[in-house]
């Protein structure tokens, strides 16, 4: 009997073994990523501000759930952190001062309710005194024969100058030109000596100068080395920006009044002039060498000869940390921004560990200072903590999904070949992808990506849907609602009404993404002649445009 119950049991086992389906590919899971969220966006992090114990709390809490996960550490010197090396300048308001010469006549501004001092990264005490010239966006492309400052001469001047970049250009290009760093450099070439940065009406209907003037005295940091502060100017003898009351004022008299110029701004008409004025501006801030950090995690790939080319996940760690009260609450705690993008970089994490092993090896960071310029993606990817090549990055950050939607906005997949991946990914997964619908904000250029992106590195970001999944919910206007009312506010928290289920795809789509770009044959590939490869890989361009 004994016998013929072994006979019965393994043929029993047998069958079951024979017809049971293979096991499904792990998906991710909400409850996990709200988990996450909850405890990022906790008020006892005091909204994360690189530097900060709450940050560090926060970098602790990753690295630790990145070694639950099972990933190794890929950090410095086999930590899970990578020590990033800031200049911090606090902005003060003693001392600062605005003044419009203009013959006989001085006129000055009002701290707060007219202009803001920028901050001086070399001199803790700054001024300058020299004449105006306004010189448009500062956009010199000669692609599109465009010259902002075609029949002026800025050396020894202050520059005065709009945000932004023509409409009329094309969306990539549009982005590039407007990057405040493209237009210092330019300017600086050209031997300004100061900016200035204007106001407009439309931008100030979007982002009010009071709300923004509340949190001026947030520190500002850049990277650093031995040698002091990286990508700053010290030729810049001071900085500042003004409203546009004060720029009614700071242009009457002049050539081309204010109320042209706006009216010039939204037709594509600047013109580039001297003021016949001259601007003294003195402002001051405490500089301090300080240090944050980046958290690596890292899953090494299986093949020997591809092991050390890396596709590289990313998210933002910081917010903005303590700021002005907004209805008794000072605690900026970056829910959306970037809690979520952490949390779905995580449960990337773990789906990727849960998944067959890869060719290439995948590297997961968190990086600090987004807020505060890109600056730890800036240094993750100028000093990358393994040795190989970074060949691609997929980055996550601030995905406004308040309600169930049906598709996903992957920013930047038509720069490259990564293209065809997202596509083919979303559609085995039933994502529709949709284009950005708000091309005017040049998101591609102010998240972590473009740090690898100006690095030569194809990139792209995929963020939450605009198409509504579900009856009496507008997805579009809900991200519209989200930018206007909680973006940068201490609002975006966790009780904001985040549908999980839609994040939880956007992980799916991006482990699967990563998981074919880290096993397929070849590295991905910009596409020829695309504007970002030939200003940042040349080279590689150039390479493709031959086949």
């Amino acid at each position: 009997m004994r016998s013929l119950m072994l006979c019965l049991t393994t043929a029993v086992l047998a069958a079951c073994s024979a017809t049971a389906p293979p096991a499904a590919a792990p998906t991710a899971e909400a409850h996990r990523v709200k988990a996450h969220v909850d405890f990022l966006a906790h008020d006892l992090l005091q909204g994360r501000e690189a530097t900060s114990k709450g940050y560090a709390v926060a970098a602790h809490y990753v690295a630790s759930q990145m070694a639950a996960i099972g990933l190794s550490p890929a950090g410095d010197s086999g930590d899970w952190l990578q020590e990033v090396p800031l200049l911090r300048a606090e902005r003060l308001r003693e001392g600062a001062s605005m003044r419009l010469l203009r013959g006989d006549e001085t006129l000055s501004f009002e701290f707060e309710s007219d202009y803001l001092p920028g901050v001086n990264y070399h001199r803790e005490s700054w001024q300058v005194r020299a004449p105006l010239v306004f010189v448009g966006q500062a956009v010199v492309a000669a692609e599109f024969d465009h010259d902002d400052l075609a029949g002026v001469d800025v050396r020894g001047k202050i520059a005065v100058l709009f945000s932004g970049a023509p409409a009329r250009f094309p969306n990539d290009q549009r982005a590039y030109y407007s990057s405040s760093r493209v237009k210092q450099d330019l300017l600086v070439e050209r031997g300004a000596v100061g900016i200035v940065w204007l106001g407009d009406p439309e931008r100030e209907g979007k982002y009010p100068w009071a709300r923004g003037a509340k949190n001026w005295g947030r520190p500002s940091m850049r990277l650093r080395d031995q040698n002091g502060p990286l990508d700053t100017h010290p030729e810049l003898l001071g900085t500042a920006s003004i409203n546009v009351e004060a720029a009614r004022r700071l242009f009457a008299g002049a050539p081309v009044e204010a109320e042209q110029l706006f009216q010039d701004l939204e037709s594509g008409r600047l013109k580039a002039f001297d003021l016949g004025t001259e601007l003294e501006l003195r402002g001051s801030n405490r500089l301090s060498a300080e240090r944050c950090w980046n958290v690596v995690g890292q899953l090494p790939g299986n093949d020997p000869l591809k092991a050390t080319e890396h596709v590289v996940y990313s998210a933002h760690l910081d917010h903005l940390g303590l700021g002005a009260p907004v209805n008794g609450d000072a605690i900026y705690n970056g829910a959306l921004d970037n809690a979520l993008g952490v949390a779905l970089l995580l449960e990337t994490a773990r789906l990727a560990k849960a998944a067959p092993a890869v060719a290439r090896s995948q590297l997961f960071v968190a990086v600090t200072a987004e807020e505060k310029g890109l600056l730890g993606s800036d240094y993750f990817a100028g000093h990358p903590s393994v040795p190989g090549e970074l060949i691609a990055n997929i980055n996550m950050d601030m995905p406004v999904v308040l309600g169930p939607v049906r598709d996903a906005l992957p920013i930047g997949i038509e720069h490259s070949d990564l293209e065809s991946v997202v596509r083919d990914q979303a559609s085995a997964l039933g994502l529709q992808l949709s284009a950005d619908p708000f091309p005017e904000e040049v998101v591609f250029i102010r998240s972590d990506q473009f740090s690898f992106i100006r690095r030569g590195i194809p990139a792209v970001y995929i963020d939450g849907g605009v198409i509504s999944a579900g009856p009496g919910f507008d997805a579009k206007q809900s991200l519209t609602d989200f930018l206007r009312t909680h973006y940068h506010q201490p609002s975006d928290q966790a009780d904001l009404p985040i549908h999980y289920p839609s994040a939880a795809r956007i992980a799916d789509l991006n482990a699967a993404v990563g998981a074919k770009v880290a096993d397929q044959a070849a590295r991905p590939r910009w596409n020829a002649g695309d504007f970002f490869a030939s200003k940042f890989a040349p080279k590689q361009d150039a390479a493709v445009g031959e086949h």
